[in-house]
């Protein structure tokens, strides 16, 4: 086979963990893309049509088919991505990540398809780093570590634990290495913050929020897809396209923030959701994906760089943040997720940020790399640096952040220490209960 139409037709589809879908088109549009339903050269849009409503039935997912992919959530658009694997009747059906992006309700009902599938004689090649669905999931586990076979067993034989051994190469006693560190006083105050929708300037997608942060605290922010944690965020750094009104206080000092450059003059730095499309330039290398938010740091007299002081840079950031690569010259796309995540990371250490924001820090990553993230924040918080964490794993949530916000249709539902919580009281706030 040397192309995807042969891999199609010899039975064969996958759903990529990073998106392949064109965001003008419509969802049927994307869905039988290559595979278009036609007569005689003309393309039958109205059978499309249905058969997209057919499909997105069999995933609850309720939008117009001839909806622009451009105009739904992450999540919706990876349930498309699904839709678009299950359009092929494949016998051998890859998926890559495939829950990355998804609602513990989106996450089930997927599970119930894959195994509806199976009983239909479809061979499902499911690669995860999230242990629990492999335990649900796999009949056999085949681990994988820098880039060699570790190891294959039957289900039966092991449990999460084992597995996360063959991962890391040792045992791990503690999956969220929590730390003690100081908390000070009211660093950052948010005061009723509200978000417009980019595409629809009269929607809220986040209504009237307020929250503070303190020096050295994380503070987690839960929620479903959809809630407005992302929106919130990154309107707060100034990147969000869509239109806001609100209060940003520092040290009690009112700021205006219009743009990244703005936030990152106030001590303000943020790890993206999506870090292929707003963390990294793919084909630069790690050391200038390293040292390019912060250029001015290096001009000298002449606008020339001083070399020795950027080279000097990356390699400290290589090292204190643990990144594997061959060579600081390596091109960044090559990297394991995880090790990108940790680029993206080190570029806005490098800033000197008084705030962190890292939207779902540990998306699509190994437990081993995200262990090593897990240390890097607590190693931030003890050095005075505030975290404001957005994650949809409520583990994650619960055995990191000192404080949680949860967030609802827009709203902020619950503000909690973090004691004695659990992930069904934060879950019952963030489906709108009391």
């Amino acid at each position: 086979m040397t192309s995807i139409k042969d891999s199609e037709n010899a039975g064969i589809a996958i759903i990529h963990q990073e998106l392949a879908l064109v965001k003008d088109l419509s969802v049927s549009e994307n869905i039988f893309i290559g595979s278009e339903v036609s007569k005689r050269g003309i393309i039958n849009f109205n059978e499309m049509y249905n058969k997209t409503q057919k499909l997105l039935k069999e995933l609850n997912l309720n939008i117009n088919p001839y909806t622009l992919v451009k105009n739904l959530g992450i999540g919706q658009q990876q349930l498309v991505e699904i839709a678009k694997a299950l359009s092929k009747n494949a016998q051998i059906l890859i998926l890559d990540e495939p829950t990355a992006s998804l609602t513990d309700a989106e996450v089930e009902i997927l599970m119930n398809i894959i195994k509806g599938l199976r009983k239909k004689g479809v061979t499902c090649i499911y690669i995860s780093h999230k242990l629990n669905e492999v335990m649900k999931l796999a009949d056999t586990v085949t681990v994988i570590r820098d880039g060699r076979s570790i190891g294959t067993e039957p289900i039966e034989n092991l449990s999460q634990d084992k597995i996360i051994k063959l991962m890391v190469g040792r045992e791990m006693k503690d999956l969220f290495p929590r730390e003690n560190h100081p908390i000070g006083q009211e660093l950052l105050k948010v005061k009723n913050f509200t978000v417009y929708d980019a595409s629809n300037p009269q929607k809220k997608v986040v209504d009237n929020v307020s929250f503070s942060l303190r020096e050295g605290e994380i503070l987690g922010i839960a929620g479903l897809v959809g809630a407005g944690r992302t929106e919130l965020v990154s309107s707060i750094y100034g990147t969000y396209l869509g239109r806001h009104e609100g209060e940003i206080y520092i040290n009690e000092k009112k700021i205006k923030i219009s743009n990244a450059a703005d936030a990152i003059d106030n001590g303000i730095a943020m790890v993206p959701e999506d870090r292929k499309r707003h963390g990294i330039v793919g084909i630069m290398s790690v050391g200038k994906n390293i040292t390019l938010a912060n250029l001015l740091r290096y001009k000298r007299k002449l606008n020339s760089i001083d070399e020795g002081m950027e080279i000097q840079d990356i390699k400290k950031y290589i090292e204190e943040v643990r990144i594997k690569t061959a060579s600081m010259d390596l091109a960044v796309k090559s990297l394991s997720g995880g090790n990108q995540q940790k680029v993206v990371l080190a570029k806005n250490l490098l800033i000197g940020p008084k705030i962190l924001i890292l939207d779902e820090p540990t998306r699509g990553i190994d437990v081993g790399a995200k262990y090593e993230i897990y240390k890097l924040m607590f190693s931030l918080v003890k050095q005075g640096i505030s975290i404001i964490m957005v994650s949809s794993e409520l583990p994650e949530v619960l055995g990191i952040s000192d404080r949680i916000l949860v967030m609802h249709e827009g709203k902020l539902k619950g503000e909690f220490e973090n004691k004695d919580l659990t992930q069904e009281m934060i879950m019952e706030c963030a489906i709108g209960g009391n």
